[in-house]
């Protein structure tokens, strides 16, 4: 965290200075904005968060509750939404509230008594070492609370309206009319863009003419939040039980020491039932858990939340407003003005944790491209990369989550192999942890056609951190754990042995027309194949020690060199003759080009990034 660059700060330094909307923002919704994002769950908050860094920008985040969610469904934190969460600013606090998952039990049925479960794998949550940050059970309450607060300590001081109920959007060619109500009254706001994250039955989705298609498995659950005394042993585990009694649970500990969550197999439904499962009452519930947990048993002694659900797996056409037949003949003239984020557009079982962290990264991945849009660095062109994205991303989920949730429906006997479950979780740990999405080519992700230079930097996949020194304090730390969520590139220079052509791509970085450092919205970082203490701080190229705030001080933050037990070239594959990684505000690679490709450097961001006009008019 810098501060001081602006004189000494003696309170919070998270608190950042007002600037743009926030200097004056009215308390009461205004009649215009820019964006307008319905509904304040993980995909609108973290939306809202981003955007809340461009205070040129005038959001406003509509919520039909009347203040903060006290108590949320979801809970599961994939070491990718803690990756996410750092960039935030509040890994480390998230954390420290949170459950931390290490490892997980599979219950089986006893072969000399089915009746009977006993503990099988125990395998390590992360087995290969898939990420340095941990897998966490956090109530989405607290999540959207941590987003809420970097939002009013942002320059726009953005704060959600509470007590709007969204009832209908008309579109133009430039704006957008949202109909909103609030205590009867009807109101009307124009935006330029909205984004509806406003759930499964949302509303939004159905006024631009969006479907959801899928299916169901005729499968229930009950679920339950709960304090209780019991004699199983791994209560205070993450386990996947499968009983010979016939149903499974999948046990979550949460945080604070005491609470738990599980999912308890109601078996199959009748399709033309007309949902009656539903009420299944929480009695039914806990008596149907000590069925399957059988010899042991569970005395609940306070329920925090409880439901029950029927497993479906449904996803909607598109994520936005351009109709699929104008996209698919490439006759389309128009930008999309509408989109829609997390259950909006994809609703799935909840046993793979993956909805709150798939949402979250949906309205990510959208955020920033509209704070480039309108404040005139890009091209409305790059919006139409959301849907594109974040499609082929839900669609995956869809397609683990049936695999996941028929193994975990599947009664032990029919799964041939008792370690089948476990296998299968060990297998996909990758996807389960968010690592799997990798974004294919578009005007903001370049072919891999030099992936040679830097294999461990997959492009289109998010950039994987490595421990560093940085060269100034001589401080290890992680080079990805330095992406802030500023709504910044970041362009990486790995240094050739002798430094030759890093000083002459520097040169060009700073002097070049062409360079994309004359945009303001891109920032450089260097690590040099040396030890931090054969680099002379002297030597190295001004671009990578750039001048700060009112009295141009230097900031010594962005040069870096090799970990003396982690060399950075030799874990990531990158090329002792040094190269170039681009990674976006979102912390996906982007590109990676040689040392000596200039021009394309150049290319690649005069596809997507301008100068806004404002600036060219200055």
């Amino acid at each position: 965290m810098q501060f001081h660059h602006h004189g000494y700060v003696s309170g919070d330094p998270r608190v950042q200075p007002a600037a743009g909307v926030g200097l004056d923002r009215p308390d009461e919704l205004p009649d215009e904005v820019d964006v307008l994002i319905v509904g304040s769950g993980p995909a609108g908050m973290i939306a809202a968060a981003q955007l809340s860094q461009f205070p040129e920008v005038t959001t406003r985040i509509v919520e039909r509750r009347e203040g903060r969610l006290p108590i949320g469904q979801a809970d599961g934190i994939q070491a990718r939404s803690v990756e996410t969460f750092q960039a935030f600013g509040f890994a480390g606090r998230i954390a420290e509230e949170a459950y931390r998952i290490t490892e997980m039990c599979f219950w089986h049925p006893d072969p000399t008594d089915p009746s009977r479960i006993v503990r099988g794998e125990r395998p390590a949550d992360d087995p290969g070492g898939i990420s340095e940050f941990p897998h966490l059970i956090v109530n989405q309450a607290r999540v959207l609370d941590y987003f809420a607060e970097y939002m009013v300590s942002s320059p726009s001081r953005m704060v959600p309206d509470y007590g709007y109920e969204f009832e209908g959007l008309v579109r133009s060619d430039d704006h957008v009319d949202v109909t909103l109500s609030r205590a009867g009254q009807q109101k009307v706001v124009r935006a330029k863009y909205v984004l509806g994250a406003d759930g499964a039955r949302s509303r939004v989705r159905a006024a631009i003419g969006c479907t959801m298609a899928g299916d169901s498995a005729f499968h229930a659950w009950g679920v339950m939040d709960v304090l209780a005394v019991t004699d199983f042993p791994d209560i205070r585990l993450k386990c996947a039980i499968q009983s010979g009694a016939g149903g499974s649970i999948l046990l979550i500990p949460r945080e604070g020491g005491h609470l738990f969550r599980m999912y308890v197999d109601l078996g199959e439904v009748d399709p033309d039932g007309h949902h009656e499962v539903r009420s299944t009452t929480i009695e039914q519930i806990v008596a149907r858990a000590n069925e399957i947990l059988r010899p042991y048993t569970l005395d609940v002694r306070d329920v925090a939340w409880h439901s029950v659900y029927e497993v479906g797996h449904r996803l909607t056409d598109r994520f936005d407003d351009v109709p699929l037949e104008e996209r698919a003949d490439g006759r389309s003239t128009r930008h999309p003005r509408v989109f829609i984020a997390g259950d909006a557009c994809h609703t799935h079982s909840a046993k793979a944790g993956q909805g709150m962290n798939v949402s979250m990264q949906d309205g990510f991945n959208l955020a920033w491209k509209l704070g480039y849009v309108l404040t005139g660095r890009s091209p409305e062109s790059l919006l139409a990369t959301y849907s594109a994205e974040r499609q082929a991303v839900a669609q995956n989920l869809i397609d683990f989550d049936k695999e996941w949730s028929t193994l975990m429906a599947t009664p032990p006997e029919e799964l041939g192999d008792p370690g089948a479950l476990a296998d299968f979780y060990v297998r996909t740990t990758e996807f389960l942890f968010g690592f799997m999405t990798q974004y294919p080519p578009s005007m903001i992700v370049a072919e891999p056609v030099h992936q040679a230079l830097a294999t461990g930097f997959p492009v289109g996949k998010r950039f994987k951190s490595v421990p560093v020194v940085r060269v100034a304090d001589a401080n290890p730390l992680h080079l990805g754990h330095q992406h802030r969520a500023d709504g910044r590139w970041r362009v990486y220079a790995f240094a050739d042995e002798d430094a030759s052509l890093l000083s002459t791509w520097a040169e060009w970085m700073a002097d070049s027309p062409d360079s994309p450092l004359s945009q303001g919205v891109v920032e450089l970082k260097v690590v040099y194949q040396q030890r931090h203490v054969d680099v002379d701080l002297a030597a190295v190229p001004e671009p990578f020690l750039p001048r700060t705030g009112p009295f141009q001080l230097v900031d010594y933050e962005n040069v870096f060199a090799t970990h003396p037990d982690d060399d950075i070239f030799e874990l990531r594959g990158v090329d002792r003759g040094g190269c170039v990684v681009v990674v976006r505000p979102d912390q996906y690679v982007s590109a990676v080009l040689p040392l000596d490709a200039t021009d394309a450097l150049a290319a690649f961001f005069r596809q997507h990034l301008r100068v806004p006009e404002r600036v060219a008019q200055a």
